[in-house]
C-alpha cells in the first residue's frame, strides 16, 4: 500500500530552534559516489549554483568538500569536512567524512557527532568492506541510516536482490521510498513513493524533472516517454517489494533498526531531492547526549559540546588552527565564556565560525546539533569539552591503538624544533598518534592506514616545510599501560627499549610481535594493555 508523509518543513517554524537541525554524516566504500552525493544536495538544496566534480580538470570547479591539495590529486576524500546550509527552514549540518578504510579513525569520531547517517551504495557492486565496517560503527551508536543505492543509471543488481543482500548481510530491515523505472540504459526516472509521484525526464537522460502524481502505481503504465515493458517491470518488482519488506516505521528507523532506501544516481542528480526530502521529514533533530554521570537534553538551557575534530591549516595563509564543535545543549552566543574541564579555565569565544568546506563565515548565534568551529591556538583538542561552568565529560571519542609505526627522519637536522612543532598539530588534529620512545630521541608516528603516512609527509612539507622520510621499526603493535603508578614504573624500568609516551604523557608498550604482547599480559596480571583509550 503506498503512502503519503506530510513535509516536516511546513510546520518547522513552530518548531524549536534545535528541533530544526538535521545533523547526518555521508558514509560508504571509496568510490561509491559519496562525495559526489554531497554536491547535490548542496545543489539541490540552493546552497550552491553549480556543482564541481571529483575528478574536474584545468579551471572547472573542483569538487566543494575536498579541500586539501592530495584530496585533489587522487580524487579521494583524506579529512572529514563540514557544510551547513537551510532549505525551507530546516537546518542542515553535513559531515562528509572519508571513504578510505585508511582515515577510519577521523570517520568514526565524525560519527559521535552526528545524529544520523546516509550510507551509499554502488547499485553495481552491493556492501563492500569499508560500508560494512562504517555500518557497524554507526549500529555501536544506534545511529539511524538512510541508504541511497547510487548509480541506477548504470548496470547493476536488480533492485530487490540488492535490497535483500544489503538486509542479510547487515542484519537491518530495508523498506523502498524511491524506486527506480528501468535500470542502466533502461533507467527512465523514479517513482517518489511516500509522495505518490513519478519523476520523469522531458527528454532520454535528462534531469528529473517531470512530475507525474499517481493515485494507483498502475496509473503509470502507457506514461509518454516510458516504454510499457520498462514500467511494467519496474511496477511489477515495486509491487513485490511492497508486499514482503515492512512499511516504513518511525520508531524502528529512529531506534537504528530499519532504514528507508532511495535509489538514484547522485552524478545526474536523480533521488537526490526525495533523500534530502527524507532528511527533513523523518530524520532525527538532535539526539540527547551522553555524559559521565548523566544525559546532556538538547533542550537544556546550558550550552555544552565536545570537540570532535581540529583541523590546522585549512587557510594556509593564517597558519590558522581550527577546533570542530559539535553542540549538544543550550543557545551559544557569540563572546561567551565557557569552562574547558582539562584546562580548568574559561575560554572566550571570540570568532565562532559556521563552515562550507574551506568557507567560512562569523557566528552569533547556534542551537543544540550545529557544528561551530573555534580558532584557537593549542588550547582545545579532540575530546574536550566546553560548557557553561558545568565540569562535564561527553562519552565516546576514543583513541585506537596503531597498527603500522615508523620512525620519523629529518632530512634537515636544524628542523628539529618545527618538526616537534607539526607532529605535535597533527596528533592533535589525529592525523597520525606521536609516541615519544624513552630510549630514542627519534619519535614514531602511528597510524591505521599508509595513506595516513602519505597525508603526514605531504603536509609537513607543504604546511610547515619540514620534509620527512620514514625508517621501519621493529614493532608490530602499541598498547597502553595502565595500573598502579609503581607497577607501570616496574614495567617501564624492566622494558625501557620497548616502551614510550604518547600526547598525553601516557605509558605506552610497543610489542615486537603479538607473540611477545601475549607473554607481557600473561606476566604482568596487574596491567592493563588496552587497545582503545577513551580521549579527554
Amino acid at each position: 500500500m503506498l503512502e503519503t508523509t506530510a513535509p516536516a518543513a511546513a510546520a518547522s517554524a513552530a518548531l524549536p530552534d534545535f528541533a530544526r537541525r538535521r545533523t547526518f554524516a555521508i558514509i560508504s566504500h571509496p568510490d561509491a559516489g559519496k562525495t559526489t552525493l554531497t554536491e547535490k544536495l548542496l545543489l539541490a538544496s540552493g546552497a550552491i549554483r553549480m556543482a564541481g566534480h571529483v575528478k574536474a580538470r584545468g579551471e572547472r570547479r573542483r569538487t566543494r568538500s575536498d579541500w586539501m591539495e592530495i584530496e585533489k590529486q587522487r580524487g579521494i576524500s583524506v579529512t572529514s569536512s563540514v557544510m551547513t546550509f537551510e532549505r525551507d527552514g530546516i537546518v542542515f549540518n553535513l559531515l562528509d567524512t572519508p571513504g578510505h578504510s585508511d582515515f577510519s579513525e577521523d570517520t568514526y569520531r565524525t560519527l559521535s557527532a552526528v545524529d544520523a547517517a546516509v550510507m551509499v551504495i554502488d547499485v553495481a557492486k552491493g556492501i563492500e568492506s569499508q560500508t560494512r565496517k562504517l555500518f557497524e560503527v554507526c549500529r555501536l551508536r544506534d545511529i539511524p541510516i538512510f541508504t541511497f543505492v547510487n548509480k541506477v543509471d548504470r548496470e547493476g543488481l536488480d533492485p530487490i536482490g540488492l535490497m535483500d543482500e544489503v538486509s542479510s548481510t547487515l542484519a537491518l530491515d530495508l523498506t523502498p521510498r524511491t524506486w527506480p523505472i528501468g535500470m542502466g540504459v533502461d533507467f527512465r526516472g523514479l517513482i517518489d513513493i511516500a509522495e505518490k509521484k513519478a519523476w520523469l525526464a522531458t527528454e532520454r537522460g535528462g534531469p528529473l524533472v517531470r512530475e507525474v502524481p499517481f493515485t494507483e502505481i498502475e496509473d503509470l503504465i502507457g506514461l509518454e516517454g516510458v516504454e510499457e515493458r520498462i514500467m511494467e517491470e519496474a511496477i511489477e518488482s515495486l509491487t513485490l517489494a511492497l508486499g514482503v519488506l515492512p512499511p516504513f516505521d518511525l520508531a524502528s528507523f529512529r531506534e537504528g533498526h530499519l532504514s528507508p532506501v532511495y535509489f538514484g544516481s547522485a552524478l545526474k542528480e536523480a533521488g537526490v531531492p526525495q533523500l534530502l526530502n527524507g532528511l527533513s521529514d523523518v530524520g532525527p533533530s538532535p539526539l540527547p547526549r551522553a555524559a559521565q554521570g548523566r544525559t546532556v537534553e538538547p533542550g537544556e538551557d546550558m550550552v555544552s559540546g565536545f570537540v570532535f575534530k581540529v583541523q590546522a591549516n585549512m587557510d594556509p595563509n593564517h597558519r590558522d588552527r581550527v577546533a570542530f564543535v559539535r553542540l549538544c545543549s543550550g543557545r551559544f552566543k557569540r563572546g561567551m565564556k565557557l569552562f574547558n574541564p582539562r584546562e580548568k579555565r574559561n575560554m572566550a569565544i571570540a570568532n565562532p565560525i559556521f563552515f562550507f568546506a574551506q568557507e567560512r563565515e562569523t557566528v552569533d548565534e547556534a542551537v543544540a546539533g550545529d557544528i561551530i568551529g573555534i580558532p584557537n591556538h593549542g588550547m582545545l583538542r579532540v575530546g574536550d569539552t566546553l560548557s557553561e561552568g558545568e565540569s562535564i565529560r561527553f562519552e565516546g571519542l576514543p583513541d585506537f591503538a596503531p597498527e603500522i609505526l615508523r620512525r620519523v627522519l629529518l632530512s634537515d637536522p636544524m628542523k628539529a624544533k618545527q618538526l616537534q612543532k607539526a607532529l605535535q598539530d597533527m596528533a592533535e588534529e589525529g592525523v597520525v598518534q606521536v609516541l615519544r620512545p624513552i630510549s630514542d630521541p627519534a619519535p614514531i608516528v602511528g597510524v591505521v592506514g599508509t595513506l595516513q603516512l602519505d597525508v603526514l609527509s605531504a603536509r609537513l612539507e607543504k604546511e610547515y616545510g619540514v620534509p620527512i622520510r620514514y625508517e621501519t621499526t621493529s614493532y608490530a603493535t602499541a598498547r597502553w599501560i595502565v595500573g598502579e603508578r609503581a607497577e607501570v614504573d616496574r614495567f617501564l624500568d624492566m622494558n625501557r627499549s620497548s616502551t614510550a609516551r604518547d600526547r598525553d604523557d601516557a605509558p605506552v608498550y610497543l610489542a615486537r610481535s603479538q607473540w611477545v604482547l601475549d607473554r607481557a599480559i600473561e606476566e604482568w596480571p596487574k596491567l592493563k594493555f588496552l587497545a582503545v583509550k577513551e580521549r579527554g
